[in-house]
């Protein structure tokens, strides 16, 4: 029996704290709870509010990976993209992939025919095709307006891509509190609890309060936070994290509508040109950081290196940096060097079991499409300080709460647009799968649940109903960025922004200082990423 020290006697008591609402930290909630486990996960902010939601939105296996031989993470990366495009299809879906190859670059055409080969061979199980190698005139004919000089061809091949991994945290949480997890948002972590070089539990802010809960298991997947988390307990820095950034930009005559992976010629650096959301996304940038993650933006020489780059390879198109509609950065989480080019940093995660405090352990790197893994590596390595599981059948075969297969899609988007219409159905299907179908039930139940925010909004005031009642949304801007993700369309749902404020008063859910305080937040937090003036489209709060 675990006897609590004084300060932890008569607060409620798990198996496992997880510290951090990325997809790490939601991927390990979810496979502890599924075997059984009672588990708390404690966010600063809201999930999928860092380094998760900066990504290129790409669930690949790091053809990048194989020039410094991570040819296990690369396999390991293949066969969690086959299980995401299965378990996750509502939100995980195949994307083809050009990548030119030019005399004189740093990857020549035999490179990227050899190594795309492994790439297929390390996926030899998958479901998508396998790639093909192009000529310079098929290249051409694929891409119009692609630089040709130089041009010596180029190759075919199919990632997949996660159009919202904000969705696939959400999901995942709730899959972890269908099975028990208690899943908390907006409440920082402020001390890791030890007595006796054992962790005893954690104390939290939570609505201006301070609580505490105990475990004697405590996961730290706080990302580029882990050493802030883990610092007194920590007998060396973990993260040295690198800085990625993307610009996000609308669509441009003479720039493809299909993605490119693409190698700067400035530095020799890949990046992305990724069709996304109706807009193009381009990135990633790699960059040592060693700020403050929380102000992470992009900067003027990453934003004119992106935009050099693209239009050097597309030379007729115009006005590409007027098309710019806002960029975010993130910090990835990796292990800190203190040498060597950012990229050679190794992106296989790591589960580090702290020495001076037992049961305290830290996740260093991750990503997007290894999430499942990393959870599973995560409980084999802290399984020996848990009690006895009580279920055995963890993630493997399960798929997430929204999951649709094309026969169950096309069923209920004719059920809802029998009782919509299709555009609705659509987007419904696109941002929450099968859940679409209680959000449309729940629509039913009340005329203003029924209605759309305001004019020309197409989001439902029952999305806003069900982020804040059953997806732990406490703010606007958690509601846009990362439930309805009306806030990542070109205009960042700013029209929406401001219905949602009188929504959330004319509900009872805020009062309208605090609303109009929360629309102030959003706006201001617009201005950070979104280069230009903001527009202003004044819809006043009605006092409650």
């Amino acid at each position: 029996m675990t006897v609590l020290p004084g300060s932890l006697t008569g607060v409620p008591q798990y198996d496992l704290i997880v510290i951090g609402g990325g997809i790490n930290g939601a991927a390990i909630a979810r496979e502890a709870a599924l075997h059984g486990h009672s588990v708390l996960l404690l966010e600063r902010e809201d999930l999928c509010s860092g380094t998760s939601a900066a990504a290129t939105r790409l669930i690949h296996g790091g053809l990048r990976y194989l020039e410094y031989a991570e040819f296990g993470l690369v396999y390991e990366s293949l066969r969690e993209r086959e299980y995401l495009l299965r378990m996750a299809g509502h939100l995980v879906t195949p994307i083809p992939i050009y990548i030119p190859a030019y005399a004189g670059a740093r990857r020549a055409r035999w490179q990227i025919s050899l190594g795309l080969s492994l790439y297929d061979t390390l996926s030899w199980r998958k479901s998508l095709p396998w790639h093909k190698s192009l000529s310079g005139e098929q290249m051409r004919e694929a891409l119009p307006g692609l630089l040709t000089d130089g041009l010596r061809g180029g190759a075919f091949y199919y990632d997949a891509q996660v159009t919202w991994p904000e969705r696939l945290v959400v999901e995942l949480c709730a899959d972890a509190a269908q099975n028990g997890a208690i899943i908390r948002t907006h409440t920082p972590v402020t001390q890791v609890i030890a007595e006796g070089g054992q962790v005893r539990g954690v104390e939290y802010r939570d609505a201006g309060e301070t609580r505490r809960a105990a475990a004697s298991v405590v996961v730290n997947a706080a990302g580029p936070w882990v050493d802030r988390i883990a610092a007194g307990h920590a007998t060396r820095r973990l993260i040295g994290g690198t800085r990625g950034s993307h610009l996000v930009i609308r669509p441009v005559a003479g720039l493809p509508e299909v993605a490119l992976y693409v190698e700067a010629v400035s530095d020799g650096r890949p990046f992305f040109i990724v069709p996304w959301n109706g807009l193009l996304l381009i990135g990633t940038t790699d960059v040592r950081f060693d700020g403050d993650p929380a102000n992470v933006s992009v900067t003027d020489a990453e934003r004119r290196w992106l935009i050099d780059e693209t239009q050097r390879l597309f030379p007729q198109a115009e006005g590409i940096e007027q098309a710019i509609c806002y960029g975010y950065s993130g910090i990835r989480p990796l292990p800190f060097r203190s040498q060597g080019t950012p990229g050679s940093i190794t992106r296989r995660h790591l589960v580090h079991a702290h020495t001076r405090v037992e049961g305290l352990f830290s996740i260093i790197g991750g990503k997007l499409t290894t999430h499942r893994a990393l959870a599973e590596d995560v409980l084999r390595a802290i399984r020996p300080r848990l009690p006895h599981p009580v279920r055995r059948a963890g993630s493997a075969d399960r798929a997430l709460t929204g999951t649709l297969d094309a026969n169950e899609r096309s069923e209920l988007e004719v059920e809802i647009t029998a009782r919509s219409d299709a555009a609705l159905a659509q987007r419904l299907l696109d941002v929450y799968g099968a859940t679409a179908a209680e959000l449309i039930e729940l629509a039913s139940d009340s005329s203003e649940l029924g209605m759309v925010l305001g004019p020309q909004s197409e989001v439902l005031v029952a999305e806003l109903e069900h982020a804040f009642a059953a997806q732990w949304a406490r703010t606007i801007t958690d509601f846009l960025q990362r439930r309805c993700m009306s806030g990542l369309a070109a205009d960042r749902g700013l029209r929406d922004a401001e219905y949602a404020a009188s929504w959330l008063v004319r509900l009872g859910r805020l009062e309208r200082d605090e609303a109009l305080g929360q629309l102030e937040s959003y706006r201001a937090w617009l201005r950070r990423h979104r280069p230009g003036p903001q527009p202003s489209h004044r819809h006043p709060c009605p006092r409650a």
